[in-house]
C-alpha cells in the first residue's frame, strides 16, 4: 500500500490509477452489453465437442469455456466473463512479472501502460485461443525467470509444463522456446544452461505436455499443423512485397498498444540498440531477458507484414515484456497521454457497443445474431423435417448452433471446408434424402429484396431449391442492417 500512497501522490498518480480503474470498469461493461461475437460461438462448439486437439487451433480455449460453463452455465454472459476473468488473471500474473525487473513505483507504471491498452479489451470481450495464451505466456515467462535466476530444478520442470500449456493455447507460443535460446545464447552468465540437465529437463516436460496435439494430428492426418503451416508458408514462399500488408500492420499495432506506448516502444528499442552499438556491449541480463522475448517476436511478423497479411493479435504476447521494459523509462507526463486517450477510445466503444452508431457491415459482429437465431427457430418450426447449415466458414453456424437447440452444419454440406464443423461432421451419410434450410449472409445488401439467383453450389447437392423471403435485422429505429438469404432446399443429395 504504501507504494501505492507514493504514486498516487506524485504528480498525476491519483488521476492515472482513477483512469486505469474507468478505464476497467468501462471495459466490463462492455464485456457484458456486447452480443455474442462468431468467434466466441465457435470456440464454445469446440468445447461441446472436447478433443485432444482441432482443426485450426490447440485446445485450451476449448478447456477453459468448459471449466467456467461448469461454474457459470451456458450464456452470452458466462462466455465473455470467462473471457474478462482470464484476462484478469494475467493482468496479475503481469504485475508479479514487473515486479522482478522494476521499483515499486516503476511496477505500477507498467500497470497503467498494460492496463490501458486496446491489446487487453480486445482479449477481454472476445473469446479467442489468445486469452489463455496471454495467461500462460505471463506464466512461462515468471517461471523461465525463477529457472534462471534462482536455478532451482522445480522451476525448469515447471517451465516446460507452463511453456506446453502456452503452445496448447496457441502455435505461436513456440517463440518462447526461441526466446530462451535466444538469451541462453547472449548471456554470458547463464549460457551454460544452454547444454544442461536444466534445459534438457524443460524441453522434456514441454514435449510430454504437448504431447496430446501431436496424438490428435498423427489420428487425423496431421490436418491442424497443415492448415497453420503449409497453406501460409506456400503463400509466403511466393514473397511479393505488398507495401499495404505493412501499413495494415504497423496501423492495427499503433491502435492496439496506443501511439503513446508505441512510440515509447520504438524509442526504447532505439535507445538500447544504439547503446548496444556504440559500447558493443550485451546488455544485462535483465534487460536482455526482457529484449529476448520482445524485439525478435516484433521485427520477425513486422518483416513477415511486407509480403503476408499479419493478423493483428499474433504480435500481442510480445508486448508483455516489452511494456515492462517501456515502464522503465516512461514519464508521468507520457502515461497521462496515454491514459487519456485510452479513456477517449474506451469511451467510443462503449457508445459503438450501446447505441451501435456506426454499422459493421461484415459478419465479425456482435449485432444481430440473437434476432437472428429467432427467426430461424420459426422457419425450422415450419419446415420441422430440415437440417439448418450455413456456408461462410464458422460463423453463421457456429452461432446458431449456440442459440438453437438443434444441430447446425456448415459449408461441408455442399463440398466447402467449414473447418472443425468438418471435423466434427466429417459423415454426413444421415443426411442423405433430406431437406435443409439454408442460410446466407448478404453483408453488403443493396436491397431488401430476394436474390435473383440460388448459389450455384445448393444445384448440384439438392434436387430443389426455393428461396424464402429474406431474414431482416432491424435497429430500434427500425433501420434495417443485416440481411440473411434463406433457401429451402429438397432431398440432399
Amino acid at each position: 500500500m504504501t507504494s501505492i500512497n507514493k504514486f498516487v501522490n506524485a504528480s498525476g498518480g491519483k488521476f492515472l490509477l482513477l483512469g486505469l480503474i474507468a478505464i476497467y470498469v468501462i471495459r466490463l461493461i462492455v464485456n457484458q452489453m456486447m452480443g455474442l461475437m462468431p468467434q466466441d460461438a465457435y470456440y464454445y462448439f469446440y468445447s461441446e465437442h472436447l478433443a485432444l486437439s482441432y482443426f485450426d487451433h490447440p485446445p485450451m480455449v476449448a478447456y477453459m469455456l468448459k471449466a467456467f460453463s461448469f461454474i457459470f452455465g451456458k450464456s452470452v454472459a458466462a462466455v465473455k466473463l470467462t473471457d474478462f476473468i482470464v484476462t484478469l488473471f494475467s493482468f496479475i500474473g503481469f504485475y508479479y512479472l514487473s515486479s522482478f525487473f522494476l521499483s515499486k513505483n516503476r511496477t505500477i507504471r507498467s500497470l497503467v501502460l498494460y492496463g490501458s491498452t486496446l491489446l487487453v479489451t480486445v482479449i477481454s470481450i472476445n473469446t479467442t485461443p489468445d486469452v489463455p495464451l496471454l495467461f500462460f505466456w505471463t506464466m512461462s515467462l515468471i517461471v523461465m525467470y525463477k529457472a534462471l535466476f534462482e536455478n532451482k530444478i522445480r522451476y525448469w520442470i515447471l517451465a516446460g509444463i507452463l511453456i506446453g500449456l502456452s503452445f496448447n493455447s496457441k502455435y505461436t507460443a513456440v517463440f518462447l522456446l526461441f526466446g530462451l535460446i535466444t538469451f541462453l545464447v547472449f548471456s554470458k552468465n547463464h549460457r551454460h544452461f544452454l547444454f544442461s540437465k536444466e534445459l534438457f529437463l524443460t524441453l522434456v516436460f514441454f514435449a510430454i505436455t504437448i504431447a496430446p496435439i501431436f496424438i490428435w494430428n498423427i489420428e487425423n492426418d496431421w490436418m491442424s499443423f497443415k492448415f497453420q503451416g503449409s497453406e501460409r508458408a506456400s503463400s509466403i514462399s511466393k514473397f511479393q512485397i505488398v507495401p499495404k500488408f505493412f501499413f495494415g500492420n504497423l496501423a492495427t499495432q499503433l491502435m492496439l498498444l496506443l501511439p503513446v506506448l508505441f512510440t515509447a516502444m520504438l524509442f526504447v528499442f532505439f535507445k538500447l540498440g544504439k547503446r548496444i552499438k556504440k559500447t558493443y556491449k550485451i546488455p544485462d541480463d535483465k534487460t536482455l531477458f526482457l529484449l529476448s522475448f520482445s524485439l525478435p517476436i516484433i521485427l520477425f511478423f513486422f518483416a513477415i507484414s511486407t509480403f503476408y497479411w499479419v493478423k493483428l493479435n499474433w504480435i500481442m504476447p510480445a508486448y508483455i515484456t516489452a511494456i515492462v521494459l517501456v515502464a522503465r523509462y516512461i514519464s508521468y507526463k507520457m502515461l497521462r497521454y496515454q491514459v487519456v486517450l485510452s479513456l477517449i477510445f474506451h469511451t467510443l466503444l462503449f457508445v459503438q457497443i450501446v447505441f451501435y452508431p456506426v454499422n459493421v457491415k461484415s459478419d465479425d459482429t456482435w449485432f444481430g445474431w440473437e434476432e437472428l437465431s429467432v427467426e430461424v427457430e420459426k422457419i425450422s418450426q415450419q419446415y420441422p423435417d430440415s437440417f439448418i447449415f450455413s456456408n461462410d466458414g464458422y460463423k453463421t453456424s457456429a452461432v446458431l448452433n449456440f442459440y438453437l437447440d438443434q444441430e447446425v452444419y456448415s459449408g461441408n454440406v455442399i463440398g466447402a471446408h467449414g473447418l472443425q464443423f468438418s471435423v466434427v461432421h466429417d459423415d454426413l451419410t444421415m443426411l442423405k434424402g433430406k431437406n435443409a434450410i439454408f442460410i446466407d449472409s448478404d453483408r453488403r445488401f443493396k436491397n431488401l429484396d430476394k436474390s435473383t439467383k440460388a448459389p450455384d453450389q445448393l444445384e448440384n447437392y439438392f434436387e430443389e431449391i426455393h428461396q424464402l423471403e429474406p431474414i431482416l435485422i432491424t435497429n430500434k429505429k427500425g433501420k434495417t442492417l443485416r440481411k440473411y438469404l434463406v433457401y429451402q432446399c429438397v432431398k440432399y443429395k
